[in-house]
């Protein structure tokens, strides 16, 4: 795990990759809760049965936006940064999801960093994500996110 407490400290990662989170496997149940949370019950998430009949992928899989709130979680895996006041989410750029994420399939993300910016006192970081499925050759998805930190 990498560990920094100022601009300059990430700053000298420009262009590198941070490093790679633990691989987490997805189950039916995060799913269905993810569907309560936010409403959205499409059969291809919920409907075990129906999907083993119906669905091109002869199974569940995960909602898209689930796989992205996972990031925070695995991000935290990755990078430790201290001495912040706060951490905001601030975007995501040229998102593009490009493999289902089943039921039982294991995720790990992989971030880079592309820019780190020090907008007076704010730093802006701008890393390049994939979240990698574990098995294989595709990505979930691929994108650029952007967190700001606010140092003490």
């Amino acid at each position: 795990m990498i560990k920094v407490s100022s601009f300059e400290e990430f700053a000298k990662y420009t262009g590198q990759e941070f490093g790679v989170s633990d691989y987490m496997k997805i189950s039916q149940e995060q799913i269905n809760q993810f569907a309560d949370a936010t409403l959205d019950h499409q059969w291809i998430h919920v409907d075990v049965e129906r999907a083993k009949k119906e669905s091109p992928f002869n199974s569940t899989i995960a909602h898209g936006y689930l796989t992205l709130s996972i990031l925070p979680h695995l991000w935290d895996e990755i990078m430790e940064v201290d001495n912040v006041q706060s951490m905001i989410n601030y975007g995501i750029e040229n998102l593009r999801f490009q493999e289902p994420v089943l039921v039982g399939d294991e995720v790990r993300l992989r971030v880079k960093l592309k820019s780190c910016r020090n907008l007076r006192g704010v730093v802006k970081t701008e890393m390049d994500a994939s979240l990698e499925i574990k098995g294989k050759k595709k990505n979930a998805y691929d994108a650029t996110i952007v967190f700001l930190y606010y140092f003490k």
